[in-house]
């Protein structure tokens, strides 16, 4: 069977469940009636690879479950619709998605609601609207908290601080990488990731350029994680941050160089790193043009 008959077989199917919904019904059954037809035509839709009409099919579906007050069907149809929606706009996928959340979250269904509130921000991050995707994942973190999921909070946490952190938004950011490590040094599955956490933290601290904050910081650091002191992210950040003082870019650049040997610098902390140093070029060519003066 090739894809022209599975769209002419979801075609059947769909007027049919069109048909049904024009009718009349007890209680409800059309509606139920219906819905299982729309299921087919879905199906059917699928496999000829008719997106679009497969996303309208499952709105659909949602609509009936609605007429019955299954919240939880309607949502999880309109999650379905979401997934055929991203083949061909993001946006309406993620529209579906917000759908599904509030659903989800009047039959309190928490974590489908994160999940799919996380998604959602997972498609906007896709789609460069970082704002609206910081804004889906937090309020995924804040339900995964109240579902008292740990691992998953902070997972999102980590990326809305990264986030925040490529909008600029630095103080913010090294707030959450902290909160997090507060959070992790409790568990003894997540302390060990501490130090990366700390890292981070420390790294959005240097591109505030506030050598004052950057002292208090460590300080902080230490009465987190006890271990900090010492470890190859505690160095690589006192040298940066000396670097920084001294307005030294050479120094700057050996450090990373050194870390990257053993722990590769990922692409986050490397835009990060290069906004600092930028900063610190223009700081020695300002002295530069002092001197000369």
């Amino acid at each position: 069977m090739g894809e022209g008959d599975h769209e002419a077989h979801g075609d059947d199917m769909e007027r049919k469940a069109d048909k049904k919904l024009s009718g009349w019904g007890l209680f409800g059954s059309q509606y139920d009636a219906a819905a299982d037809l729309y299921y087919g035509a879905a199906t059917f839709f699928k496999l000829a690879k008719s997106w679009s009409r497969a996303a309208s099919v499952y709105t659909k579906i949602a609509n009936c479950h609605l007429k019955l007050d299954s919240k939880d069907e309607a949502a999880s149809a309109y999650a379905d619709a979401a997934n055929c929606y991203k083949k061909f706009s993001p946006h309406e996928a993620a529209r579906a998605l917000d759908q599904a959340v509030v659903l989800f979250l009047e039959v309190r269904r928490l974590a489908m609601a994160a999940r799919y509130c996380r998604d959602a921000g997972v498609i906007y991050q896709q789609e460069k609207d970082l704002a609206m995707a910081s804004d889906y994942l937090e309020r995924a973190a804040d339900l995964f908290d109240d579902e008292g999921q740990t691992c998953q909070s902070n997972a999102i946490k980590h990326e809305i601080a990264e986030i925040a952190a490529k909008l600029g938004r630095y103080p913010k950011a090294a707030e959450i990488f902290e909160e997090i490590a507060r959070q992790s040094i409790k568990s003894k599955l997540l302390k060990y990731s501490v130090r990366a956490v700390l890292l981070n933290a420390g790294i959005c601290q240097l591109c505030i350029a506030d050598g004052v904050a950057m002292q208090k910081s460590f300080a902080r650091y230490q009465e987190i994680d006890p271990t900090f002191w010492g470890t190859r992210e505690h160095k690589l950040l006192a040298d940066l941050a000396a670097s920084m003082d001294y307005g030294d870019v050479a120094r700057f650049t050996d450090a990373v160089r050194e870390f990257d040997v053993v722990t590769r610098v990922d692409p986050w902390r490397t835009i990060l790193l290069l906004r600092a140093k930028d900063e610190l070029e223009k700081q020695e060519n300002d002295d530069d043009e002092d001197d000369l003066t």
